[in-house]
């Protein structure tokens, strides 16, 4: 009872790849395991929005660029964009991690209190993408330890996984003439989130007053909540405005891989689906009395 791998996968990247090789009319494509006409939709959608396709449903010169890496084509304009801000050495680092962001840590039973410590320790300010980035740069540091690894209760096989696929990335870049090079002021992180949210508008959400939880800004069902994952580096101080790398159900909906973000970037970087206007004004809704918040905060550590 598998499900085929087309119809589980992010469509996006499978809708490049036609696109690339000149079927202009993926719709009506003879898929051998045929997706469901919804997801084509969305995706065509979705890389509209991207600016990897034009009016006319054709390819745009991003559009082509992004073709030629095997990823999420949000990862992809991510890449690209990076250039942009100066900083894709950094970018292709944090893509790398999210990879195998699931495995880089682990906790033994007996040793709970110290692989958290070690894992707090690797804590960068902007959220978890930057962690990771943390992670990955003390590990080059080290020349790819195996003894730092078991040191900082990190899994060293996913270290390694993450350094072939940074490997990969660098020779994409090459292929498709993206700059390498590392953000010039590393205490600087606002490139590194600004070539995120290129990529991943679609994936924001913004904290709704009373309360630990968050609404997609747009590009979600309204009024479904969403919340921050209790690995998260930002699940103690949650901002007003995220951006995340996957939504996961549980028990609850849970954004995973989470980056403090500016609303402002997000007209700045998809013009065609945010207005200043709009963001202002959920900006400016009313925020919840100091007492309230501190009793709401107080009632949702005990759950």
């Amino acid at each position: 009872n598998n499900v085929p791998e087309i119809k589980r996968t992010n469509l996006g990247n499978v809708v490049l790849t036609l696109k690339s090789i000149g079927i202009r009319d993926v719709m009506s494509f003879e898929f051998m395991d045929p997706p469901h006409e919804q997801a084509l939709i969305s995706a065509l959608k979705d890389l509209s929005d991207l600016g990897a396709l034009n009016n006319e449903g054709e390819l745009t010169k991003l559009g082509r660029r992004m073709a030629e890496y095997p990823l999420d084509p949000m990862l992809s304009k991510t890449i690209i964009n990076s250039e942009k801000y100066h900083c894709s050495e950094d970018v292709i680092s944090i893509i790398s991690m999210l990879n195998v962001q699931s495995s880089v840590f682990y906790r033994p039973k007996d040793k709970k209190f110290h692989a958290d410590k070690a894992r707090q320790n690797f804590t960068k300010p902007g959220g978890d993408h930057l962690t990771l980035l943390n992670v990955w740069e003390q590990w080059v540091d080290t020349n790819y330890s195996l003894h730092w690894c078991h040191e900082n209760f990190i899994v060293y096989r996913s270290m390694t996984r993450a350094r072939d696929v940074r490997d990969q990335l660098v020779s994409l870049c090459e292929r498709t003439e993206v700059k390498l090079e590392s953000n010039p002021n590393p205490a600087d992180i606002v490139p590194i989130q600004k070539s995120f949210v290129a990529g991943f508008f679609m994936n924001t959400a913004r904290l709704l007053p009373f309360g630990d939880s968050y609404q997609k800004i747009k590009f979600g069902e309204a009024g479904r909540r969403i919340y921050i994952h209790p690995s998260s580096s930002l699940f103690q101080t949650p901002p007003k405005w995220v951006l995340y790398y996957e939504l996961v159900a549980t028990q609850k909906d849970y954004m995973r891989q989470v980056m403090e973000i500016q609303p402002q970037w997000l007209v700045e970087a998809a013009p065609t689906c945010y207005t200043k206007a709009e963001l202002e004004k959920l900006d400016s809704k009313k925020k919840m009395p100091k007492n309230h918040q501190a009793a709401s905060s107080l009632s949702s550590s005990r759950s």
